[in-house]
């Protein structure tokens, strides 16, 4: 166990603490076990260390480790947890519990064993946290860290920090809002970079390649994370690239599961599962008309890739149609349901109906019906129901 604290001790050391995730301030960092989902990327372990370095003075109670480390080819979680409560441990993080075969059952006996020990657990955006052999749904705290906001990205891009809006705030004072926002930043140039790249934090590092990281992303998550959640063979991680490649090049669109089932050479159900593995893994987003979230059994009504810079380093010349909805999409799905309405191009909460399109979109397709909006790209303001789409990224 020393040469475990050695490394978090490290990796401690190097983490900053100037730009924190959303999620941050939502946690209760007092529930006694934290598990925390999102795709491979997005900031998890940085969130933890955060935590660590700003609130634990006592960094002999504390350890971070992460179930990927060679350490546990030959060790258990139960017996560190053991050596690290008899010495007086109090707080335990741990990384990548997706990789670890029996994280469900180990944590659930953990929890029960050692009552005063807190733990905060993260995980594949994949992980189902119903599907272990332990019931952790009634004992753990379970949040899911989204891939960066509009708003996020002007905080760590270009140090503009700008509160969050609610929806309903968004709909009825969109106008003062737009106005607000625009006195701090010109919008239209910062929200085309953040369309290139301002989904994931690594973009800040300067001496990386970032499409080459991200496409790196992709193939550990397809490689590795899916198949550490899922039985599935190598043969079947070139299928799921295969099929994310034929995606990529057409989306969004109404999905033909039997052409799509011919190209990929599996059947039907086959196919539809491994449409249902990249959505959980976060790199696809699934609508419905019952919302994102469907049966692995239903096809789907539409697919999009989950955020607009998957598109810039999946797609040679990204269609700016799909980009406006892949935004929208992408930032509404955080906290709100949405779904695929008969009329228009998203139903929100099954309340609000959205229109989205350039900035000379008309309200020919949505007119006269209650509750339904415009939203216009390439604006910096808006009138009455046609709202920015920019703004839409300050809802979390």
């Amino acid at each position: 166990m020393d040469l475990l604290r050695r490394k978090y001790l490290r990796l401690l050391k190097s983490v900053k603490t100037d730009f924190k995730r959303y999620l941050y301030n939502e946690i209760d960092w007092n529930s006694n076990l934290i598990i925390i989902k999102g795709q491979r990327g997005v900031g998890k372990t940085t969130l933890i260390l955060q935590y660590i370095k700003s609130n634990i003075k006592d960094l002999s109670k504390s350890l971070y480790i992460s179930l990927d480390d060679i350490y546990f080819a030959n060790n258990t979680l139960s017996g560190l947890v053991e050596e690290f409560t008899v010495n007086g441990g109090t707080h335990l993080f741990i990384d990548e519990i997706h990789r670890y075969i029996s994280w469900s059952k180990e944590l659930k006996n953990i929890n029960d064993f050692y009552p005063e020990l807190k733990i905060v657990a993260t995980g594949s955006s994949a992980l189902e946290i119903k599907k272990g052999e332990a019931d952790l749904s009634r004992r753990a705290s379970v949040y899911h860290l989204h891939e960066m906001s509009f708003r996020e990205y002007l905080s760590l891009i270009h140090r503009k920090k700008i509160r969050k809006t609610e929806l309903d705030e968004i709909i009825t004072n969109h106008e003062t809002l737009a106005i607000e926002i625009n006195k701090e930043i010109k919008t239209i140039p910062v929200f085309k970079e953040y369309l290139q790249q301002g989904a994931y934090p690594f973009v800040r590092i300067k001496d990386i390649q970032f499409y080459d990281k991200l496409n790196s992303v992709i193939n550990i998550i397809i490689d590795n994370d899916i198949p550490a959640i899922e039985n599935i063979t190598y043969e079947t991680g070139i299928k799921l690239k295969k099929l994310l490649y034929l995606i990529s090049s057409s989306v969004p669109f109404k999905p033909n599961i039997s052409e799509l089932s011919t190209k990929v050479k599996t059947s039907r159900d086959m196919l539809l599962k491994y449409i249902y593995l990249l959505s959980g893994a976060g790199i696809i987003n699934l609508l419905s008309q019952t919302g994102i979230s469907s049966s692995v059994f239903r096809k789907p009504d539409k697919i999009y890739l989950n955020n607009t810079t998957l598109m810039y380093a999946l797609q040679n010349n990204p269609n700016i149609g799909t980009l406006r909805e892949t935004f929208f999409l992408n930032q509404l799905k955080a906290k709100h349901l949405v779904a695929y309405p008969k009329t228009g191009d998203f139903l929100v909460n099954n309340k609000y109906l959205f229109e989205v399109g350039g900035k000379n979109k008309t309200q020919k397709q949505i007119a006269g019906i209650k509750n339904s909006f415009i939203v216009a790209d390439n604006i910096e303001y808006g009138f009455g129901n046609k709202i920015p789409l920019w703004l839409f990224g300050f809802l979390y």
